[in-house]
């Protein structure tokens, strides 16, 4: 089983990926994408732990998603919270974003485990100004794509209720 999660900022992406994988046997195993560049982004990172409580096992994974997805060979359910963050990583770090997408691809294709994957939609803003900004958005709309198709399920978030897509 495989569903994706999709919607916009405090759209209620990860509260309901939460809600929806705790639904699954343990283990529960949390892949935590976000890096905290600042003080902001420290204290939301802080506050998602304590939501997650200790029933998740979270493993830090905001660049190298796509081996950590690999090496989990447990049962119970896997929760990436969000490809957002992760491929802003890759575009902050310079790291090479088509060999990364299609490596998560690849592995995701091949999961065994049930697997929650939260992601922004950011289609539906107005197209940005800049290349760089552009170019994110047009490749996370296409992982978005990729990832949706092998999906069993795909939800859309708006305003906390979640839209069924697929």
């Amino acid at each position: 089983m495989k569903i994706l999660i999709l919607g916009g900022i405090k759209s209620g992406k990860s509260a309901f990926a939460l809600k929806l994988a705790s639904q699954f046997s343990e283990p529960r195993i949390f892949l935590a994408t976000a890096q905290a560049f600042d003080e902001e982004m420290a204290k939301k990172i802080e506050r998602h732990r304590r939501e997650r409580g200790h029933a998740w096992h979270t493993i830090e994974a905001p660049i190298e998603l796509p081996e950590a997805l690999k090496e989990i060979s447990s049962g119970g359910v896997v929760l990436i919270d969000c490809l957002t963050v992760w491929l802003g990583n890759l575009f902050y770090h310079q790291k090479d974003v088509d060999f990364y997408v299609e490596a998560l691809v690849k592995n995701i294709e091949s999961f065994s485990f049930p697997l929650v994957i939260v992601s922004n939609e950011v289609g539906l803003a107005p197209v940005p100004a800049d290349k760089e900004t552009r170019k994110f958005a047009e490749t996370l709309g296409l992982l978005n794509q990729k990832i949706a198709r092998l999906c069993n399920h795909t939800y859309f978030m708006i305003a906390g209720k979640a839209l069924i897509a697929k």
